[in-house]
């Protein structure tokens, strides 16, 4: 009778372990998803980067050849790992399109590149919350699967870790464009 018992515990710990797994590995996929429309939104904004700067910028044709690059691809057809390097390529291509903006006075005075920078900024501030979410959520996922007793049960059913999102060092250290500029 003990040993029924026994047995009839640890399989419903099994179970409600396996389901509370279940939840996080979702809660972390909807949680990337999330990442992924506002990259997606991103995406989308690249043609009107393009198009605005590329009338007052001829001769910066190797950042624009950059962008558009990037863009030819059709977004829904990336991975998940093309998608995090399209994330960190257009970080780079960005922050090159806005120091050479700075160049073109007539260009940041224009309505279109205002829209195009707050469209933009809005966006970078959706994803940074959206990566903030998608780390909380890995960060839970990744303690239920490495602590024990649940550690049993991710390992018998094949959860494994996530990676956290993070951005590279030169990212992380706000540019002051006008120190680039002064002699």
């Amino acid at each position: 009778m003990i040993s029924l018992i026994i047995l009839i515990v640890i399989f419903g710990y099994s179970i409600i372990a396996y389901n509370n797994l279940t939840r996080k590995r979702n809660n972390t996929e909807n949680a990337f998803g999330s990442i992924d429309a506002m990259l997606k939104k991103r995406f989308d904004l690249i043609p009107n980067l393009v198009a605005t700067v590329q009338q007052y910028a001829k001769h910066e044709e190797n950042t624009f050849t950059r962008i558009t690059e990037l863009r030819s691809r059709n977004y829904d057809s990336l991975t998940t790992e093309e998608k995090s390097e399209f994330d960190r390529t257009f970080n780079t291509a960005k922050r090159s399109f806005f120091l050479v903006a700075e160049n073109y006075p007539q260009l940041r005075a224009s309505e279109n590149f205002m829209q195009l920078q707050k469209a933009l900024n809005e966006t970078e501030e959706q994803l940074a919350a959206a990566r903030r979410t998608y780390n909380a959520c890995v960060t839970d996922y990744n303690n239920a699967v490495t602590t024990v007793p649940s550690n049993i049960i991710a390992n018998l059913f094949n959860f494994y870790k996530k990676e956290v999102l993070s951005i590279p060092e030169e990212e992380k250290a706000v540019p002051d464009v006008k120190d680039l500029f002064q002699s």
